[in-house]
């Protein structure tokens, strides 16, 4: 043993590693003959505090510290400093305890608050009840300079230079009391005048009776100067009054004890009976507790106040709170408690204690919990790494998405707006979007108008290749919900979000959509439906006025003389101007001789020139029927059926001429329109409702040009008009017979998608007519040409 103890002090004078402490910052306790140091224990790392006593300084002073390693090694109490290890050697004598720091720091300063110090001397007087009363031993030393706070804010005991048993006749305290430092100042006025030989003949608990009170005075009023100060009540709570003034009392044997003093406090609106001493006397029996008797323990906790010890909090209640709602049942008011409680952490506390418990709640099929939980998010969310939310706890939260309980998918999806930042842009994307696109159609009409809100919210987070799909699919069939606050919601998402669409999305895809609510039943949905209109309105016509006059190429300078000929031209901007000549083109570009056979094979009067306007035969060869537009074919759209007079004879050199086809401009464009939304973009979020089919196939759209589509073909008439003048005499009656009789009107046709080319009516035979004009003088009816 005299080896170890000599290794010891080798190692310690050497400063190696021997020592099993790292000694760090010295801490100022006062006028005592310690010497205290932070420190650290070298095998894990914890901290800890280490009491050295200096032989050669204070020798007279060695039988006290000798006395306090020997208490300190066989005294064992809550209330009392955890010793963790004692050395001994000829010049220094270490005591190794828990972390702890004097609480003459926060007396001084006054920063204890009144519950904060009623829990303190609460535990200051258990633990002489019993060192009195179990222990038959006396302190000897109460003060403030003998109490110190451990890590969990608690009030730890120490000071046992003189702690006595009054079963030993020679005791210490007879003999070394008055080396203590202001020992004087402290002593009850029996000892002062008598000496501590009298403390024989008086109660056991008498001179720590005193020093309870003297401790009660310097914790209200920062210190304690001398006795004559004692009995006054400045600062000192009314409660607590009557039960201070007997323990200070100048007659040692009518002094209440501290037994006595703790029953009092404890009695039914006694001074200890405050929510920080019951939560004490109960945490350690959390577990055990029933449903009603944890209930009234959480209620307590909740009172509370934020100038409580946090330590206390951090060290001691924590732990147990977190065993109590992830194995006991503690319930949504224990886990709010843990939250309030978590806030004050630090970083790393946070990952160590709290994090790995709230991952493993959000597995817990508790309904309760799991909604606690997300209503707790925005607590928690900062202090949970990214990788964690996005790994752990999202893959949990989506099973909210599904759950039969509504209460449960509301808070899921209210929780989105929570989390989305700590989301990858992979999961918001996919998972987290198809989640959403249910609960789009949810049964519930809340869970409908809470998702397009969410959707609006988050819009900034969507990635760009889908953002737009996503978000006209979504808040265009909000709009058309039956719940007047789900299309409240579509209104208000799409004017929150109307950066987020192109000009052509506005117009084509979203106007269209939000101009039926103009005239909702619901006036709410009118005027929110007219705000949303004028934003996009604004946007829209703004981009317009950026956008150039036309797309159409500039004539060209030996087309000007054609177009002043015309009746009609581009350049006419009255309503009553054609807008395209399709004649004067027609027959501007037509060259070459028209001719036709009769039935015989011999040749026939030649057809004047007719215009582009009429139609071609249906006999016609399949090679005259298709449309050639640079150099490539298109196959010609089926036309209308024609008179067989309007057919050129055979033999004929025709110019190709442009087909267009009559249902380019029908309902079709609008069903492929339509279509083409409903197809994309709202079955995304048409989750519940079925596929919409068609039985008419889309026909893909040729680019053809515009005709004009029977313009009056006059050489034509004049033509016919000659030859009439030639058999019969002329008549004002066939004078005045209309042009539009000379030209057989087109028949409609009824197309479907499985219909082939259409077979034209019979009409009748083609009467061949002298182009020639005669000159007979008459009157043509239309006045003259020349």
């Amino acid at each position: 043993m005299d080896f170890l103890k000599s290794a010891v002090v080798s190692a310690i004078a050497k400063g190696t590693n021997l020592f099993p402490c790292s000694l760090g910052d010295r801490v100022d306790i006062g006028d005592s003959f310690w010497t205290l140091q932070n420190a650290t224990k070298r095998d894990d790392g914890s901290p800890c505090s280490v009491f050295t006593f200096d032989v050669a300084t204070n020798k007279a002073r060695l039988p006290l510290a000798k006395n306090a390693v020997r208490k300190f090694r066989t005294l064992r109490h809550p209330g009392v400093i955890r010793v963790l290890d004692t050395i001994e050697t000829d010049s220094n004598i270490y005591i190794i305890t828990e972390r702890v720091a004097p609480l003459s720091w926060p007396v001084k300063r006054k920063s204890l608050s009144e519950e904060t110090a009623k829990w303190g001397i609460s535990t200051v007087a258990s633990t002489l009840k019993f060192i009195n009363e179990d222990a038959s031993s006396v302190h000897g030393a109460i003060r403030v300079s003998s109490i110190y706070t451990s890590e969990s804010g608690e009030w730890k005991l120490g000071g046992f230079e003189v702690l006595s048993s009054m079963k030993e006749d020679d005791a210490i305290i007879y003999t070394y009391a008055s080396l203590v430092p202001d020992s004087a100042r402290y002593s009850p006025p029996e000892v002062n005048k008598g000496g501590w030989e009298t403390i024989r003949r008086n109660p056991l608990a008498a001179v720590d009776a005193y020093g309870l009170a003297i401790l009660v005075f310097e914790v209200f009023n920062g210190g304690f100067w001398g006795g004559d100060q004692l009995g006054k009540t400045t600062n000192i709570p009314p409660s607590m009054h009557h039960s201070y003034r007997r323990l200070c009392n100048a007659n040692p044997k009518l002094r209440l004890s501290p037994a006595n003093f703790v029953d009092q406090g404890k009695k039914i609106g006694g001074f200890f009976q405050t929510p920080l001493i019951r939560l004490t006397d109960d945490i350690e029996s959390l577990g055990l507790k029933n449903d009603a008797e944890r209930e009234d323990f959480i209620n307590e906790l909740d009172q509370l106040s934020g100038d409580f010890p946090e330590e206390f909090f951090r060290m001691k209640v924590l732990p147990e709170l977190l065993k109590s709602v992830e194995f006991g049942g503690g319930g949504p008011k224990v886990l709010t408690a843990i939250l309030k409680i978590g806030a004050k952490l630090t970083e790393d506390e946070y990952a160590s204690k709290i994090t790995p418990v709230i991952v493993r709640l959000f597995a817990n099929p508790d309904r309760a919990v799991r909604v606690s939980l997300l209503d707790s998010l925005p607590l928690m969310i900062d202090r949970l790494p990214q990788k964690v939310v996005n790994d752990k706890v999202f893959p949990q939260i989506t099973s909210g998405f599904t759950d039969v309980a509504p209460v449960v998918r509301e808070q899921t999806v209210r929780a989105i707006l929570t989390v989305i930042t700590k989301l990858s842009d992979r999961t918001i994307n996919g998972e987290l979007l198809r989640f959403l696109a249910r609960t789009a159609n949810d049964e519930q009409p809340g869970i409908r108008t809470n998702t397009t809100i969410c959707l609006g919210k988050i819009a900034k987070h969507l990635g760009q290749s889908t953002r737009a799909k996503v978000l006209i699919a979504a808040f265009c069939r909000s709009i058309r919900d039956p719940f007047v606050h789900a299309r409240n919601a579509g209104l208000l998402a799409l004017a929150a979000t109307i950066e987020y669409f192109s000009e052509e999305d506005c117009s084509s895809k979203i106007l269209p959509a939000v101009c039926p609510t103009l005239l909702d039943k619901e006036r709410l949905i009118r005027d929110q439906a007219n705000k949303t209109l004028d934003l996009y309105l604004q946007r829209i016509r703004k981009h317009s006025s950026t956008m150039a006059d036309t797309v159409l190429p500039a004539p060209h300078a030996a087309d000007a003389p054609n177009d002043a000929a015309r009746i009609g031209t581009s350049k006419d901007t009255s309503w009553a101007g054609w807008a395209i000549s399709s004649f004067t083109n027609k027959m501007t570009a037509a060259k070459g001789e028209i001719q036709s056979t009769t039935n015989g094979g011999s040749p026939a009067v030649a057809d004047p020139p007719r215009s582009a306007s009429v139609p071609r035969s249906a006999k016609a060869p399949t090679s005259e029927r298709l449309e050639t537009s640079k150099g490539h074919l298109h196959p010609a759209v089926p036309g209308l059926a024609r008179s067989s007079s309007d057919q050129p004879p055979r033999g004929t050199k025709v110019e190709p001429k442009d087909e267009v086809d009559d249902d380019a401009w029908g309902a079709s464009a609008w069903d492929d329109d339509h279509q083409e939304l409903s197809g994309e973009e709202e079955t995304f979020f048409d989750a519940v409702a079925s596929p919409k089919t068609t039985s008419r196939p889309v026909l893909e759209s040729v680019p053809v040009p515009f005709d004009d589509g029977g313009e009056p073909d006059f050489a034509g008439w004049l033509a016919a008009q000659s030859k009439a003048k030639a058999k019969k005499p002329f008549t004002k009656s066939s004078a005045s017979k209309p042009a539009s009789a000379i030209i057989s009107p087109p028949v409609a046709v009824s197309r479907t998608a499985s219909s082939g080319p259409v077979k034209p009516k019979a009409s009748l035979p083609v009467t061949p007519i002298n182009t020639k004009p005669k000159d007979d003088g008459g009157d043509d009816g239309w006045g003259a040409w020349d």
